[in-house]
């Protein structure tokens, strides 16, 4: 019988398994879409780009097969969006550096096996001394290979493979720039939306574990912020790349003080406001476990910052020309924890209103507000700093917040 149970039992939790799959499909299905058409554009991109560079080497110079002026385009189209016109210049130097030093070493000591190992060994050498890319010493190394191997079946093997290079390079810049360029603009959206996303999220978290006195939510929320390294990566790569993208294509180039400039600007005080709201949810846990005071005014500025991060990705995505409403939503996280502070606060609970304030001061300079006007807004908009009520324990709002 108990064995009949527990195979039951078995057959139940397989069963839900295998429900709990099938409920996570369309999820999975909309998630593998999304990267489809996420996706399209570098497609096209990189179908255009190896097509043209083909047809140049082929057509326009006659090089026979020439196959490394498509990988070329390839390889510099597959560099970090922001780091194209880099990798191109990269590609170029590594196959200089790879053929000088796989030519002048098969005139000196032939070809062999251990030949092609010293040519690439001496090639990488050379090409980490000239520059820590990897893909400048990748590509040394795999044109030494070339050379070495190929040198005495292929004739005029090193002139090809620099033309090759340059056309490559040359067709990705042009597909980018001019043929078929990205909108900046939503290339930095797709990045910044998650980091803000995150912002958000942990704030609101943060914000109800106050009211709950939930120390372990507010610790769940504190490790997930700390883990924000591929957020604020993507980020500031891709406002690496929306600069690229606007500079190389004339397109763009209007957009370069605009909306566009406001966001690449946002990358620093975004990833500022992300470390100060760490320590602001780190006080928060010991606030909550060491049973310190918690006004009603404390958890809705919280919730006032997370609703500031969001309204700023709306509003960067949208182009408004000016974010009013994350500013709005900024200050008003600010007066909460003005009212907060006066309505009495003990140790940490004065840290967590300093970093409301900090964090509400990063994210205006974020929708490109002087820092010392931001600053003043948010010294104005925190109120008085009165001082401690009388019959208040020792210490209670004694830490005074700093703008």
């Amino acid at each position: 019988m108990a064995g009949a149970g527990t195979g039951g039992d078995g057959g139940r939790a397989a069963g839900q398994g295998f429900a709990g799959r099938l409920r996570s499909v369309p999820a999975l299905l909309r998630d593998r879409f999304g990267r489809v058409r996420a996706g399209v554009g570098l497609a096209a991109q990189a179908g255009v780009a190896a097509g043209l560079s083909w047809w140049v080497a082929d057509s326009l110079l006659h090089i026979a097969q020439p196959v490394f002026a498509p990988i070329s385009a390839v390889v510099a189209l597959a560099a970090s969006v922001g780091q194209r016109l880099r990798r191109t210049v990269e590609l170029v130097v590594g196959v200089a550096v790879g053929i000088l030093i796989g030519d002048l070493l098969i005139r000196l000591v032939g070809v062999g096996a251990w030949q092609l190992g010293v040519i690439v060994a001496l090639a990488v050498v050379v090409a980490a001394f000239v520059g820590r890319s990897p893909a400048l010493v990748v590509q040394a190394g795999a044109t030494a290979v070339l050379i070495g191997t190929l040198t005495p079946s292929v004739p005029d093997l090193e002139a090809h493979r620099v033309i090759d290079a340059l056309i490559g390079g040359g067709a990705t810049l042009l597909v980018t720039a001019l043929l078929l360029p990205l909108n900046p603009l939503r290339i930095i959206n797709r990045a910044a939306g998650p980091a803000l996303d995150l912002l958000a999220d942990q704030l609101d978290r943060t914000a109800v574990a106050l009211r709950e006195r939930d120390a372990e939510a507010a610790r769940l929320a504190r490790d997930r912020l700390r883990d924000n390294k591929a957020e604020m990566g993507s980020f500031g790569e891709a406002a690496q790349g929306a600069r690229e993208a606007a500079t190389l294509s004339p397109v763009y180039w209007t957009a370069r003080e605009g909306p566009l400039g406001r966001y690449a600007k946002a990358v620093e005080p975004v990833d500022r406001a992300m470390r100060n709201s760490g320590t602001l949810i780190r006080r928060a846990v010991t606030l909550i476990a060491d049973g310190e005071r918690v006004p009603d005014d404390m958890p809705a500025a919280v919730s006032a910052l997370a609703e500031a991060a969001r309204t700023l990705r709306k509003e960067f995505a949208r182009g408004a020309p000016e974010p009013a409403r994350c500013r709005e939503s900024a200050l008003r996280a600010v007066a909460g924890a003005g009212r907060a502070y006066r309505a009495g606060v003990d140790f940490s609970g004065a840290v967590v209103v300093a970093q409301v304030r900090t964090t509400a001061s990063d994210l205006l300079v974020a929708t490109d507000v002087d820092q010392d006007e931001a600053n003043r807004l948010v010294r104005s908009a925190f109120g008085p700093l009165d001082p401690p009520r009388s019959g208040e324990r020792a210490g209670s709002g004694a830490a005074r917040p700093d703008a």
